[in-house]
């Protein structure tokens, strides 16, 4: 009778690491919705093949998923651009590493009364968010189209308002808004032009290669990354994520999905 016992109970064992051998490890990475969230679902089905059970937390304000990250509420996260990590890094101590650029969202320039920069009036006032990691962006846009000059040795990627050397429109700068609220007060029609990402004008409805009257090209600095803790970029999850979302077929869909608006990079 014991020695029945025995068995079942071995046999019971057996079952159980069979069953938890089987399980997908699970890795949980925070995103706002669009594009971010959008790549990681079409990634899900191609990472559940290879073991990994993709969770995706989505968030509606970026200033939450970098402490989400650090407090390891996440595995990683993917939302953010280089410029905006740095910074996020310098002014809180996160301890992160990059772990793979994605993406670019160029950001544009939007305008219900202008087709052009050209014709922007003198005094014609620019809105753009809080967001000070943003500004470089947008300014060098405006300098492209011969509106501003910068201060000699300006870095570009972060130059603020008080960087400019000419303002030859006397444009106005408003910069007290949420990124978020950006596509509704273009809407309203607020403003001469409003710079706006490309993923909050995505989410909004905005179609950025058709819909802006000046938009970055594919050569823009401002790649969106896969943030994780340091040390955890060696994780074998974390590199396949990486290997995935820069496969042939996410790629693809990046091109096919946002025709021009979401540019991928390898």
């Amino acid at each position: 009778m014991k020695k029945f016992a025995t068995w079942i109970i071995i046999g019971f064992l057996a079952i159980v690491l069979t069953a938890c051998g089987g399980e997908d490890e699970k890795l949980v990475v925070g995103a706002t919705n669009e594009p971010h969230a959008m790549i990681l679902e079409k990634a899900k089905p191609i990472l559940k093949e290879k073991g990994i059970e993709l969770d995706i937390q989505v968030f509606s304000k970026y200033e939450l998923i970098n402490k989400a990250l650090d407090n390891g509420d996440l595995d990683a996260n993917y939302f953010q651009h280089i410029p905006y990590y740095n910074k996020e890094i310098e002014e809180f101590g996160y301890d992160f590493e990059n772990a793979g650029g994605i993406h670019i969202e160029p950001m544009g320039i939007y305008s219900q009364q202008y087709e052009s920069l050209d014709e922007l009036p003198d005094g014609a006032t620019v809105i753009m968010s809080n967001s000070t990691s943003d500004h470089g962006r947008i300014l060098s846009l405006l300098k492209n189209a011969g509106l501003i000059t910068l201060k000699d040795g300006v870095d570009p990627l972060t130059a603020t308002v008080d960087d400019i050397a000419e303002n030859l429109k006397n444009l106005q700068f408003d910069y007290d808004y949420a990124p978020d609220l950006l596509p509704t007060i273009y809407k309203n029609n607020e403003g001469d032009v409003v710079a706006i990402n490309s993923n909050y004008a995505l989410d909004a409805g905005l179609n950025p290669v058709k819909d802006s009257i000046a938009i970055e090209d594919e050569n823009s600095p401002y790649v969106n990354i896969i943030a994780v803790r340091s040390g955890d970029e060696q994780r074998e999850d974390i590199q396949t994520l990486i290997e995935v979302l820069h496969s042939k077929e996410i790629q693809q869909y990046i091109l096919d999905e946002w025709n021009g608006a979401v540019v991928p990079v390898n």
